[in-house]
C-alpha cells in the first residue's frame, strides 16, 4: 500500500464520500490501477457519515433506476468481495398516499416499476396499516409496497469500496487538502495538495458540499449548495422491534423508520434552510449544525399526527446535517464543459447512497471510455445555464428543491424561485399576452397564452387545454407564430468547415449554400449525442440550430472534435445575436406578402434572405408542427418590430403546449424523449437522414448495427378515450406483456384524441391494437407506423371539400 503521495496519477478522485468512494473502486476495476483518492480530512467526514442512507430503487427514468438496481446488487457483491459488512436490511418501503392526486401518483410509480422491473404493488389502508402498526392511517387512502427497497450503513459502504479498490492497486490519501488545479488550455494537468503536486490527465470532482469551490479552481461552474437536513432520532419505543420497513408519508413530507429501537423520522420540508458558501470550512469534519426546533415544528406536528406513540417518546437528538442540491434536483455527472478533464459525480440531492453505487460506475465509465455506460443526459454536468452558478440563484433555489424531493409530478408544474434569469426581447409583449412561462436554460418560454394565472394543477384534463387547443388550431386553419429565439445557434466557419461538418454530422452537410439540412450527430457507438438543423449560409459559413438546453453541450461536443483535427474552422456561440420566429400555417404565406415578401416560391429544406415589414430575416422552409410556413432568423433587436407585424398581420402567439402537441401528431422525433445516447437513427426510423457512403463519427457501427434484425421500433398511438390523459414513461402493453413505453404524450388537437410516441421493443403492426398503463389503469390505444396526422390531406380534403361546394353553389 503507498504511503508516500505519488507525483503522478492516471485519475485523482476528490472526496472521499460515497461518490469518491465508489468512482475510485469503480476506475479500479476498469484497470485505472494508479487512481488515487484525496480526502481533506477522513473517509465519510462530510455527508456521507450522517446519511438516513435508505436505498429506494425507483425512479423517474429507466436509466436512473437502473443505476440504483445496480447500487443494489454492488453492495450486496462487496460482502462477498471484501467481507466487509454493508448494513445491507432490506426490509421494504411503503408510500402511502392521504389526497387523491397522491394516490393517482403513487400508482403512476407502480406502473413505472412494472416496466423497470421493479416489485412494487398496491395495497389497501388496511393492508398498509398491518404493515406500519403504530401508524394512524385514518387518512390513508392508499399504498405502495416495495418489497425490494432498503437501507444501508454508508460508512461500512465506503470502507467495503475503499478495501476491494487498494486491493486492485488504487490508493487512498486522507488529510490531503487539495489547494489548486493545474489547468493548460483547459485542460486538466494536475491538482496541488498539502502534500505536494499530482499531474494527472483528469479529476473525478466528488467533494460533496464543497465541490463548487473545488470546481472554481479548475475554471468551471458547480452548480450546488448545501441546505440543512433534519431528521428526529428518539430512544427505544414500545412496539418498534427489530428493523421496519421504512414509511413514506409524502404528503406530510416524511420519511420514518426504525433506528435502534426507537425512530428516525426525517422531513423534506416545503422550503429548506440553505447554507452561504464559506460558512462550511476545512474544519467542518464528521459535524453537524445547530438544531432548530422551530423550523422542524411543522413537520413534528406532521409527525405526531401519524405517529401518535412520539407524543411520549423520548428524543434523542434533531439531527442537522447538511446535504447539497442542485438546481433541478439531480445529480451532475460527467465532464463539465468549461475544462476538459474535469469529471463532476457530485449534487446528489440527498440520494447519495441509493444512487452512488451505479453513479460511481458510470462516472469512471465516462472517464475511461467517454460515456456513461447508458444515456444519462438528465444528469449531464453541462446541462445548466452559468447564471444558475450565482451564489444569489442558488441561495433562493436550492431551498425549494429540497422541498420537491416529495412532490406530486403534476405536468407541468413549475418551480417559483430563481425565474426570469434570462429574458427574451420578447417577454414583455408575451407578459401582456398573459404568458404560462416553463423555465428552459434559465430562459423564460412561453408554454400557452391567455393564462388569468398560474393553472391548476392536476392529473385530469388540465385548464390549459382550450388555450392549446385554440393556438392549433390557429396554426391548422390560419397562422400562428412561435418564438424560436432560445434555440441554440452555432456559427461554423472556415475553408474546412464542410468537410469539418462531414465528419462530425450524420446527415447530407454537403448541399449547396441556401440548403437547411437535419442531421444527427452520433458518437462513436452510432447513438445520439444531439440532432440538429443547419444552414448552409455560404461555401464556408454555417450556421447550426440546437435546443435551447443543448447549446452548452452540443458547442464543448464541436470544439472539442475540432481540437483533435486539423481542420481550420472558427466556432462561434451566436445564440445572442440573432432571434428566431416560426411563421406557420395555411394564411401565413399570405401574411408574409402582405408585409412584403416573397417566399413562396422557396422549396422545402431550402432558405432565402428577404424583407418582412423592413426587417431582413433569412427565411428557411421547413416546419416542426405539419403545416406549411418558414422559421425567420433575424437580428435579435429586430424581432419586436417583426413579431409585431406578424401579429398584426393575423398570425396567433403560440407556446411551447401547441407545438408539442402539433410534433407528436407528426411523429417528429425530440431529444430527451424519442433520441438519447442509447438510440440510433436504425432505431428509430431515421436512417434517410443518415449519409449512406459514410465518413462520420458512429459510421461503422451504425453499419454494423444494420447488418442485424432490428426489433425495436418507434410508433404513434391513438387513444380510444378522449379523457385519458398519458404525460410520458407509462408502460405500453402488447399481447399482454410489457414491450416498451411512451416517450412524448399530448392531445391531439388536430385528430381529437390524446396520443403518444412509443418506442417498442417488439415490431407491431400499423392498426394492432395496444394498451398503456396510466396509474394502473389500461388505456385501448391503435397503433400508426406513420404520422397520425398529415397537413397536406387535411388541407386537400378541404380545398376539395370547398371546390365541389362552389362546383354545386354554379
Amino acid at each position: 500500500m503507498n504511503t508516500q503521495l505519488p507525483t503522478q496519477a492516471s485519475v485523482v478522485v476528490i472526496g472521499g464520500g460515497i461518490m469518491g468512494c465508489s468512482t475510485l473502486y469503480h476506475l479500479a476495476q476498469l484497470g485505472v490501477r494508479d487512481a488515487i483518492l484525496l480526502e481533506r480530512n477522513a473517509l465519510t467526514s462530510g455527508t456521507t457519515w450522517h446519511s438516513a442512507a435508505q436505498v429506494r430503487a425507483l425512479r423517474h427514468s429507466r436509466n436512473l433506476t437502473r443505476m440504483i438496481q445496480y447500487s443494489v446488487e454492488l453492495y450486496s457483491q462487496l460482502e462477498k468481495e471484501t467481507g466487509q459488512s454493508v448494513g445491507w436490511i432490506q426490509e421494504g418501503s411503503l408510500s402511502i398516499a392521504t389526497q387523491p392526486d397522491r394516490l393517482v401518483h403513487i400508482k403512476r410509480q407502480q406502473a413505472l416499476a412494472r416496466a423497470y422491473g421493479v416489485d412494487a404493488t398496491s395495497v389497501s389502508a388496511e393492508e398498509a396499516k398491518e404493515r406500519w402498526p403504530l401508524m394512524n392511517a385514518e387518512d390513508v387512502l392508499g399504498a405502495v409496497w416495495s418489497p425490494d427497497d432498503g437501507r444501508v450503513s454508508p460508512s461500512d459502504v465506503c470502507a467495503a469500496l475503499i478495501k476491494a479498490a487498494k486491493h486492485l492497486g488504487a490508493s487512498v490519501f486522507e488529510q490531503t487538502a487539495v489547494t489548486g488545479v493545474l489547468t493548460e488550455n483547459n485542460r486538466i494537468r494536475g491538482v496541488e495538495t498539502s502534500s505536494g503536486t499530482v499531474r494527472c490527465d483528469a479529476i473525478a470532482l466528488c467533494a460533496g458540499l464543497w465541490s463548487r469551490d473545488v470546481g472554481a479552481m479548475a475554471g468551471a461552474d458547480v452548480p450546488a449548495l448545501a441546505c440543512e437536513h433534519f431528521y428526529l432520532l428518539t430512544r427505544p419505543i414500545e412496539g418498534i422491534t427489530g428493523n421496519t420497513p421504512t414509511l413514506s408519508d409524502h404528503d406530510s413530507h416524511l420519511y420514518i423508520r426504525d433506528d435502534s429501537g426507537g425512530l428516525l423520522v426525517g422531513c423534506f420540508e416545503p422550503m429548506g434552510k440553505p447554507i452561504k458558501p464559506g460558512t462550511l470550512d476545512a474544519n467542518f469534519e464528521f459535524g453537524l449544525l445547530a438544531e432548530d426546533w422551530d423550523h422542524f415544528e411543522p413537520m413534528m406536528q406532521n409527525a405526531l399526527h401519524r405517529l401518535p406513540v412520539l407524543a411520549d417518546a423520548e428524543v434523542k437528538m434533531l439531527l442537522n446535517g447538511p446535504e447539497s442540491f442542485t438546481p433541478d434536483g439531480t445529480f451532475m455527472l460527467g465532464e463539465t464543459a468549461e475544462t476538459q478533464g474535469l469529471f463532476l459525480g457530485c449534487g446528489m440531492n440527498s440520494v447519495g447512497m441509493a444512487s452512488g453505487g451505479g453513479a460511481g460506475m458510470n462516472l469512471a465509465h465516462n472517464i475511461v471510455h467517454g460515456a456513461p455506460a447508458y444515456d444519462l443526459s438528465e444528469a449531464d454536468a453541462k446541462r445548466f445555464a452559468p447564471v444558475f452558478n450565482s451564489v444569489e440563484h442558488l441561495m433562493a433555489r436550492a431551498p425549494e428543491i429540497l422541498g420537491t424531493h416529495y412532490d406530486i409530478a403534476y405536468p407541468a408544474k413549475q418551480l417559483k424561485t430563481a425565474r426570469h434569469l434570462r429574458r427574451s426581447p420578447l417577454q414583455g409583449r408575451f407578459d401582456q399576452l398573459r404568458a404560462f412561462y416553463g423555465q428552459v436554460f434559465a430562459w423564460e418560454r412561453p408554454l400557452y397564452f391567455g393564462a388569468g394565472s398560474s393553472p391548476r394543477l392536476t392529473f385530469k384534463q388540465p385548464d390549459w387545454f382550450e388555450h392549446v387547443r385554440e393556438e392549433v388550431l390557429a396554426c391548422h386553419q390560419s397562422a400562428a407564430v412561435f418564438d424560436l429565439s432560445t434555440f441554440g445557434k452555432i456559427d461554423v466557419q472556415g475553408e474546412d468547415a464542410e468537410a469539418f461538418l462531414m465528419k462530425t454530422c450524420a446527415g447530407y452537410v454537403n448541399r449547396k449554400p441556401g440548403s437547411v439540412i437535419y442531421s444527427a450527430v452520433l458518437n462513436q457507438r452510432g447513438t445520439y449525442e444531439s440532432d440538429i438543423t443547419l444552414q448552409r449560409l455560404s461555401e464556408s459559413h454555417y450556421r447550426l440550430f440546437v435546443g435551447s438546453s443543448a447549446i452548452r453541450k452540443d458547442l464543448a461536443w464541436f470544439q472539442r472534435a475540432l481540437q483533435k483535427t486539423e481542420f481550420k474552422v472558427s466556432i462561434t456561440d451566436v445564440t445572442e445575436s440573432f432571434a428566431s420566429l416560426a411563421l406557420m400555417g395555411p394564411d401565413a404565406s399570405a401574411i408574409s406578402k402582405t408585409l412584403g415578401a416573397s417566399l413562396d416560391a422557396l422549396p422545402y429544406f431550402k432558405h432565402q434572405q428577404d424583407v418582412i415589414a423592413g426587417v431582413p430575416v433569412l427565411a428557411a422552409r421547413v416546419s416542426y408542427v405539419g403545416e406549411a410556413g418558414w422559421e425567420l432568423t433575424c437580428e435579435l433587436t429586430k424581432v419586436c418590430t417583426l413579431f409585431d407585424a406578424l401579429v398584426k398581420a393575423g398570425a396567433r402567439p403560440a407556446g411551447l403546449f401547441a407545438q408539442t402537441s402539433m410534433r407528436i401528431e407528426k411523429g417528429f422525433r425530440a431529444m430527451g424523449h424519442e433520441l438519447d445516447s442509447d438510440v440510433t437513427p436504425y432505431d428509430v426510423g431515421l436512417m434517410q437522414f443518415t449519409r449512406k457512403e459514410g465518413g462520420f463519427v458512429g459510421y461503422e457501427a451504425l453499419q454494423e448495427q444494420t447488418k442485424k434484425p432490428n426489433s425495436k421500433q418507434l410508433v404513434s398511438l391513438l387513444f380510444d378515450d378522449v379523457t385519458a390523459v398519458p404525460l410520458g414513461h407509462e408502460p405500453l402493453i402488447y399481447n399482454d406483456h410489457i414491450v416498451g413505453q411512451t416517450t412524448s404524450c399530448a392531445f391531439g388537437y388536430r385528430v381529437g384524441q390524446p396520443i403518444a410516441l412509443a418506442h417498442s421493443k417488439e415490431v407491431i403492426s400499423a392498426g394492432a391494437t395496444v394498451h398503456v398503463d396510466i396509474a394502473g389503469s389500461l388505456y385501448r390505444c391503435r397503433v400508426q407506423t406513420e404520422p397520425v396526422f398529415d397537413a397536406a390531406g387535411h388541407h386537400m380534403k378541404r380545398f376539395t371539400k370547398a371546390v365541389s361546394q362552389t362546383m354545386g353553389n354554379n
